[in-house]
């Protein structure tokens, strides 16, 4: 039950990493550090938006608006550590 319990870890931790990426290439592109017209960067911004917005978009409407601050990859990433937490100690007792 370890590897499962490992394996789940894992995939938690590495969805946790993608959504910290996609906030932190939206303030990229907030700032016009990076330029979204070079293909590669579009593709990759792509991505972690089709990634992590399912998850991220019922938590925006729950939310309310604070003004430009948006806190929902804060809170969805609470809500994952909570989550895997709780199902890795379940696994391996």
């Amino acid at each position: 039950m370890n590897a499962l319990a490992d394996l789940i870890h894992a995939v938690f931790s590495i969805y946790i990493y993608l959504l910290i990426a996609s906030a932190l290439f939206s303030w990229l592109v907030a700032f016009n550090v990076v330029n979204t017209s070079n293909r590669f960067v579009f593709t990759l911004l792509s991505f972690l938006h089709r990634i992590t917005e399912p998850a991220l978009r019922p938590i925006r409407r729950i939310i309310p608006n604070l003004g430009g601050i948006d806190i929902s990859p804060i809170i969805l990433i609470l809500i994952l550590y909570f989550v895997r937490d709780l199902i890795v100690d379940n696994i391996v007792q």
